[in-house]
């Protein structure tokens, strides 16, 4: 029987768990889960303390924490130190935002695809390379020598972006989301925190998810990582690392300073904890800082792409892995079955060296200015932030629509764009936002027709 009575007792939630399946802390997780989904229980509500909920149910306590535990691995639930448990502002965002199809003919600004006038360039390399005598190899097993002057390849992309390394630390994954899977199965065990902006890359969400790894949200201060907040994390979370976009954060859009690029890499030196630093966009930019891992080299491991410069279709990403992290990457991309093409490996290594690349991000560079212009004429009576050279932007909405209902809305009118919900971190609060990918319709006048149709939106529900 329980101690004491809950009668008039105020909870939050007073769950009727079925006793007959067993184990009971399974039947109470997903009693729990179930009533997030439905509704019965809205992200930001505070759960009753444990001990309190194990006296109303009369179970142990234990049986409650493990019930707690599986839901917050699942991202239903963040536990925040000092402050309680809270059912996550981004619980139901998989659920309900993250569907595979869309409405025929709408148009695609939520996904960041690069435009496509760089596949004229791929296409010619690529047809060069299968007139060859030899073509053949590229269909059979990778070579070591050419993995050698592959990975010179990358070096030099890297250094483009801020980063000076050596081939040794050089793996290749099958694009930037492969990458992270394999760094957090590789030094990660489930149950372990890592931290991170409080909207971040939807990708790392569901590889956290899938692997059981926690993200911990680390408050911002000016648009930034907050050195205190990180600070207190690692002293009270037991963070294991931190997952950084420098440069242009997705999907805010914002670059981080110098200064807080040192901060951050003397405080995961000072508590030991590792960096994944993610340059995705770094290419973009036309004045690049040092990397984060320019300063704490034995700290990070450094990510980079051409997903978002020269084509998604590649599946090709850079690694620079620190020594003491090497070999549990390497076992874990092997254990994953995660090879690359040899084909494509070739195709950006020649792309890089040829300086055809260059060419490439000067002409996205080009392009993407105007079509940012564009935005600013559209969308020049809201906050839309973002550079000149950002793929995406970040729409602050009026204060009576979220981000959710918006994304809803605009579909419906024929426009698919991403809403804040979609990367908000644990118990985050989500903006009210939307993010817009501005170089994923294929045409200008494609683009035009999307801001038409957002502008006309905003006006309506304003």
């Amino acid at each position: 029987m329980p101690v004491n009575s809950f009668e008039n007792y105020p909870m939050t939630w007073r769950p009727i768990i079925d006793r007959v399946f067993k184990p009971l802390y399974l039947s109470l997780a997903n009693q729990l889960e179930q009533d997030i989904i439905s509704g019965s229980l809205l992200p930001g509500t505070k759960l009753p303390p444990q001990r309190e909920l194990a006296d109303f149910l009369d179970i142990n306590v234990s049986t409650v924490s493990k019930a707690f535990k599986i839901c917050e691995l699942k991202g239903l639930l963040s536990a925040t130190v000092g402050s309680g448990t809270f059912v996550s502002f981004d619980a139901l965002s998989n659920a309900y935002l993250l569907t595979d199809g869309k409405p025929k003919n709408s148009i695609e600004m939520g996904a960041t695809i690069p435009e496509s006038s760089s596949y004229e360039s791929l296409m010619l390399q690529l047809k060069n390379m299968l007139n060859e005598p030899d073509f053949g190899k590229w269909f059979s097993y990778s070579r070591p020598n050419d993995v050698l002057w592959q990975k010179d390849a990358a070096v030099k992309l890297m250094r483009k972006g801020g980063y000076i390394t050596d081939i040794e630390t050089i793996l290749f994954a099958n694009g930037g989301q492969n990458a992270i899977t394999a760094i957090l199965a590789g030094i990660c065990r489930h149950g372990d925190k890592i931290g991170a902006d409080p909207h971040t890359y939807s990708g790392l969400k569901t590889s956290a998810g899938m692997l059981g790894v926690r993200l911990v949200p680390i408050k911002h201060q000016d648009g930034e990582m907050a050195e205190d907040v990180l600070i207190y994390a690692c002293k009270n979370e037991n963070l294991k690392g931190i997952y950084l976009i420098p440069d242009y954060q997705n999907p805010t859009t914002h670059r981080m300073s110098l200064a807080r690029r040192k901060a951050l890499a003397r405080i995961a030196k000072e508590y030991n904890i590792f960096i994944i630093e993610d340059a995705t966009y770094h290419l973009m930019c036309e004045k690049p800082l040092p990397a984060v891992a320019a300063f704490a080299p034995a700290q990070t491991i450094y990510i980079t792409s051409l997903s978002k410069t020269m084509g998604p279709g590649l599946r090709l990403a850079y690694v620079s892995v620190p020594e003491q992290y090497k070999n549990s990457l390497t076992n874990a991309l092997y254990n994953m079955n995660i090879s690359v093409s040899p084909l494509l490996a070739e195709l950006a290594a020649r792309m890089i060296v040829s300086n055809h690349l260059d060419t490439i991000i000067e002409s996205h560079r080009k392009n993407t200015i105007y079509r940012n212009q564009l935005v600013n004429e559209y969308l020049s009576e809201y906050d839309c932030y973002g550079d000149d050279t950002c793929i995406f932007r970040w729409l602050q909405l009026p204060s009576n629509i979220s981000g959710v209902d918006f994304e809803i809305l605009a579909l419906e009118q024929g426009v698919q764009v991403y809403a804040a919900e979609r990367f908000t971190v644990g118990n985050s609060i989500p903006e009210k936002a939307v993010r817009l990918a501005i170089c994923a319709p294929e045409t200008i006048e494609e683009l035009e027709r999307g801001l038409i149709l957002l502008q006309q939106l905003l006006h309506t529900i304003n």
